[in-house]
């Protein structure tokens, strides 16, 4: 059965009305049957052994039909997760767009609607802080705080987490724009979505990042922050049409509106990333976000299988204490002059990444480009390939020694061209 929007809004209301039922349930009735059947079968899946370290994860495979939601707007989605105490099993179908900058009103929200109240002036802050009078002080005062209030405004707005027992599935060309979807709880699926443009209006200068300084900025298309057992398949991340050549620039660094793709940090553990694309961006990858965070040892395990990464230029991903196992991903770049290659693997503060028939087709990359250490000891290659030659003895390149670790599953490994044709045809949201 369908409805236009104005009508289908009416018919929800009058029935709830006359039969005295919560709004939400009816909406969960009529959708059901606009979900394809393949598709209702998919979201009953929980990971199997091949999935790696997520393998087990149910999601929210045991959802009764009073927890299963299709949800098309934000207001809904928020609604249909509830808050982080509400761990019962859900199943969350999105359905179309849902831009996370959109208000209550309607009304899609700007950095003017943020920053009202505040004190935060773009102008002043760049008088205040530039580095030829104010220094490499770190930013502090009237305006750094307005720009945090600012940034905290739009936090409260975009800024969605999912609780445990969950599977979130796209359906209908699934997208969420312009928001920053945290996991922090446990069992969680995540498929069939296009994640785009996590877009800071209120980067925060840092003059001590780097030898020129830079702006960073808080938000990633996904993070799992802390949460356990998370399987995230077949889904699109990227900046969208909002490129970082974009930006532009003060302070003569660029003003960089996007943080990650996705994040895995705080001691997040047993996640696996299978199928998805990342594409057109930066800074695509953390696991694990500081040296300094010893209490990540012996978590954020990580598997990454059968993913496409397209015109990325760095951390993909970067690890610091994690153990991180990448095999049969596909990796490419056009050349993009905005997002120009720089490296793959980061081998951070006590990271250990053991990496198998992975692909490089990136023209301008050479063996050194595969990897690079920041501070990291651990690092095993096998299999892998560049520019159609064979790459070994990245380890040794660098003075590495071998990982220490070995998977606790049997990972389903393809040849390279097999694996490279699959995830070419079958990576990405096209579930059915």
């Amino acid at each position: 059965m369908k409805f236009k929007d104005v009508e289908y809004s009416r018919f929800r209301y009058t029935v709830a009305i006359i039969l005295g039922l919560n709004v939400i349930n009816i909406s969960r009735t009529i959708h059901a049957a606009t979900i394809s059947p393949s598709l209702q079968k998919t979201a009953r899946e929980v990971a199997n052994s091949s999935q790696g370290f997520a393998s087990g994860t149910s999601g929210g495979t045991k959802a009764d039909n009073t927890h299963i939601y299709t949800v098309s707007n934000r207001a809904d989605l928020m609604n249909a997760l509830g808050d982080q105490n509400n761990q019962t099993a859900k199943i969350i179908y999105i359905s179309g767009t849902i831009d996370m900058n959109i208000g209550i009103n309607g009304k899609t929200l700007t950095a003017t609607d943020y920053a009202n109240g505040t004190g935060y002036n773009f102008t002043t802050y760049l008088n205040t802080y530039n580095p030829a009078k104010y220094g490499k002080k770190i930013p502090a005062g009237t305006q750094e705080i307005a720009r945090d209030k600012a940034q905290k405004n739009q936090a409260k707005q975009i800024q969605y987490k999912v609780p445990s027992n969950t599977t979130i599935i796209g359906t209908n060309n699934a997208k969420i724009t312009g928001g920053n979807m945290i996991i922090n709880g446990s069992n969680v699926i995540v498929r069939n979505i296009n994640f785009e443009n996590a877009y800071d209006y209120f980067p925060q200068w840092d003059p001590t990042d780097g030898n020129s300084g830079n702006w960073n900025s808080q938000y990633d298309n996904l993070t799992v922050t802390g949460g356990s057992n998370v399987w995230l398949d077949h889904n699109q991340f990227s900046d969208g049409s909002q490129t970082d050549n974009k930006n532009g620039s003060y302070y003569g660094r660029e003003y960089q509106h996007h943080d990650g793709l996705v994040d895995i940090v705080n001691g997040a553990n047993n996640v696996t990333l299978s199928y998805n694309q990342l594409q057109n961006h930066d800074k695509s990858m953390n696991i694990g976000n500081s040296d300094s965070k010893t209490s990540d040892l012996g978590k954020l395990q990580v598997t990454m299988h059968h993913n496409r990464f397209d015109n990325l230029i760095q951390r993909q991903p970067r690890v610091r204490f994690g153990k991180v196992h990448i095999y049969n991903n596909y990796y490419s770049s056009s050349n993009s002059s905005i997002y120009k290659f720089m490296y793959a693997f980061g081998i951070g503060k006590q990271s250990q990444i053991y990496a198998q028939n992975n692909t490089f087709d990136v023209r301008t990359a050479s063996i050194n480009d595969i990897a690079k250490v920041f501070g990291g000891t651990n690092f095993t290659d096998n299999g892998n390939l560049l520019n159609g030659k064979q790459v070994e003895g990245i380890s040794k390149l660098n003075k590495l020694n071998p990982v220490t670790f070995s998977p606790n599953y049997k990972a389903s490994l393809q040849d390279l061209a097999t694996s490279k044709n699959d995830v070419n045809n079958n990576a990405g949201p096209i579930l059915k």
